[in-house]
């Protein structure tokens, strides 16, 4: 007898458990088409149009689930908030996505059009399309969606979405206010947030925020983020003769801007990666607490260096996780004279080279610029803010143009935080798991302004693969982060707040 109830316990349990897959995996198809939808809207952050457009689709899409939907205008593109009805004896969650994205150069893409998602699986040396027809007959947790946006930022908001209609059909109660806010400059450092914020600070008050942004950890945990880093940028170019002349004439005599490029940023780091301008690194400080908090961040190193494909890493820190916690000073970029097929036999006339810093709370954007601009002085440049004029080439062997980014703060929030906890509670009893913390990740969100102007902590609950490519040709979702993101959602939605 206790043996026939026992089966009887296993067989109820086997079979709520099938019932829940099918029920997701149902779930996940009808995202799996919404993204679809979604992602062939064009999302190029610096076209007004696409923003529009998106829009309008979001406002239909979540007044569908109930909520109350406003467009928000800034200085710059508007942003898109939504609200669930508000009780006013309820605690209020406020959670922040983006639904811009970065330009595509399709000629770069393994698809003919970015913004038309793909099926693809891996075989043993690329990935293949697949036919959709595929998804009817399994589904296949692998299997991944190619296309613009779909890991970064659209896949969550997908997500969310699906999570609610989830709980509509199962009768949950959402026990807490839930708002929403959507950027739609997020790729373009969200420069009119801060005002926005600020304008609409009723609106967007809440106890706590959460990001839905970037991609989980490596190891595929669930991940838990207390900070990201900040970030500005430079513009330096430097001279040689004003137009390109002929290298079998002038070379030898007429300065090469490139050369005066390359040996003013390797003045700037060392060997091993680390920044030589004075000052840089001031007030940052690993106690032996932080190291070990760092430290438990289970990054296989191994994994790390041959998906890089490097043999060695830069030494800014002692390990990954430690390195993130340093300011950087990086070289995205450098352009002069022409290369490739295009190549031509010249002296150039300038050599340009981008440069993104990223900040930590210790460190303050603007301070770090103007530390690099003194460095630069020191290297017997002149400074300019723009193109030198003829009188300026004639009087300085040594000229520099100089513009600036603006600057995005980072952030950092009590790892000891009770909402921070909660959250973590929650991943780790729905996953059966244990969380990832991370104290700051490398990347940015332009989210700042939240915690400046709304005065309430922040965590970052990221949902896609960490090999998604994201800002990328070829950027994709995996099948299997759409369910971890509905689940993800699910749980937090449906779990009070202690």
């Amino acid at each position: 007898m206790k043996k026939l109830l026992l089966i009887c316990f296993l067989s109820n349990i086997f079979f709520s458990l099938a019932q829940e897959r099918i029920q997701l995996n149902t779930q996940i198809k009808k995202s799996i088409e919404e993204l679809k939808e979604f992602v062939a809207i064009p999302n190029d952050a610096l076209n007004s149009n696409d923003i529009q457009q998106n829009i309008i689709w979001l406002t239909t899409k979540f007044k569908a689930r109930g909520f109350n939907v406003k467009v928000l205008k800034t200085e710059g593109l508007p942003l898109f908030f939504a609200s669930l009805p508000i009780q006013e004896n309820k605690p209020t969650v406020l959670f922040y996505m983006h639904f811009d994205g970065q330009s595509i150069d399709a000629s770069k893409w393994e698809q003919k059009n970015p913004y038309t998602i793909v099926l693809k699986e891996q075989s043993k040396t690329e990935w293949e399309e697949l036919n959709w027809n595929e998804l009817n007959k399994t589904m296949n947790y692998n299997w991944r969606l190619f296309g613009r946006s779909t890991s970064d930022d659209k896949g969550p908001i997908v997500m969310l979405l699906n999570a609610i209609d989830l709980l509509k059909k199962n009768n949950k109660e959402i026990p807490f206010n839930v708002k929403v806010i959507l950027d739609s400059e997020e790729e373009k450092s969200s420069k009119p947030l801060p005002k926005a914020v600020a304008e609409n600070r009723a609106l967007l008050n809440a106890d706590f925020l959460i990001i839905n942004d970037g991609p989980v950890h490596l190891s595929k945990k669930p991940t838990l983020v207390f900070g990201c880093r900040g970030i500005t940028t430079l513009s330096l170019t430097t001279y040689g003769p004003i137009t390109p002349q002929h290298s079998g004439h002038y070379g030898n005599y007429a300065p090469n801007p490139v050369f005066k490029m390359a040996h003013l940023l390797s003045s700037m780091k060392d060997k091993y990666g680390k920044v030589l301008i004075k000052g840089y690194y001031d007030g940052i400080v690993i106690d032996k607490t932080t190291e070990k908090i760092l430290k438990s961040v289970p990054d296989d190193i191994t994994t790390l260096h041959n998906t890089l494909a490097i043999k060695s890493p830069e030494t800014v820190g002692r390990f990954y996780q430690e390195s993130l916690q340093y300011p950087s000073l990086n070289v995205r970029g450098i352009s002069s004279g022409w290369v490739g097929e295009k190549s031509r036999t010249i002296v150039p006339d300038k050599a340009t080279a981008e440069i993104d810093i990223r900040l930590v709370p210790e460190t303050d954007g603007n301070t770090l610029k103007s530390l690099i601009k003194k460095h630069i002085k020191n290297q017997g440049y002149y400074i300019t803010s723009k193109e030198p004029t003829l009188e300026e080439r004639r009087n300085y062997a040594n000229i520099i143009t100089i513009k600036e980014g603006s600057v995005t703060k980072p952030f950092r929030t009590d790892l000891n935080n009770p909402y921070g906890i909660w959250i973590d509670n929650v991943l780790s009893s729905t996953f059966n798991k244990d969380v990832v913390k991370i104290r700051i990740m490398g990347g940015t969100v332009p989210i700042s302004p939240f915690i400046n102007e709304l005065k309430i902590p922040a965590f970052i609950v990221p949902l896609v693969n960490p090999d998604n490519n994201q800002h990328s040709p070829n950027e994709n979702l995996e099948i299997g982060q759409i369910a971890y993101g509905i689940q993800t959602f699910y749980a937090i939605l449906s779990t009070a707040i202690n």
